[in-house]
């Protein structure tokens, strides 16, 4: 009777096992530049690094403006999803990091394009530099729910 005590406070005191985390890597996305993962999935949710627009054959900045700069960051986001299992509909949060916020209208338009039906919650700010002078830097959390 006394092990059985001590077994039911433990288990209704939350005593639980971590949820399982999961370092998710995609080829056709550009390598991280630093120490850190393209994405941890934690369960059923997926925390995406902040993706710049990096070209994953060449490991380079692509060239152009915010527009293409910005494609290019959702092509790679959507490619880390993919990786995960995780489509662009299961994004619930995203943070947008933008070098000069002029910029806004533009990247909002290409944005839009990616997220068409039900977007996601977002922050947009200007911030004073962004990795290797990119004019855009996206992150994202996607929850899968089926």
């Amino acid at each position: 009777m006394r092990y059985l005590l001590i077994t039911v406070l433990l288990i209704g005191c939350g005593a639980r096992q971590p949820a399982d985390k999961e370092v998710i890597s995609s080829e056709k996305a550009p390598a991280a530049i630093g120490p850190y993962s393209q994405a941890i999935r934690a369960g059923n949710t997926l925390y995406l690094a902040g993706q710049i627009a990096i070209n994953p054959a060449t490991g380079k900045m692509i060239e152009g403006g915010v527009e293409d700069q910005t494609h290019r960051v959702l092509k790679n986001i959507q490619a880390v999803l993919e990786e995960a299992g995780f489509t662009i509909s299961d994004v619930v949060q995203s943070q947008v990091f933008l070098a000069d916020l002029n910029d806004y209208g533009v990247m909002n338009g290409v944005y839009a394009t990616y997220f068409k039906k039900n977007p996601p919650a977002r922050a947009a700010v200007q911030v004073a530099r962004l990795p290797l002078d990119a004019l855009v830097e996206i992150m994202v959390t996607a929850v899968r729910t089926k």
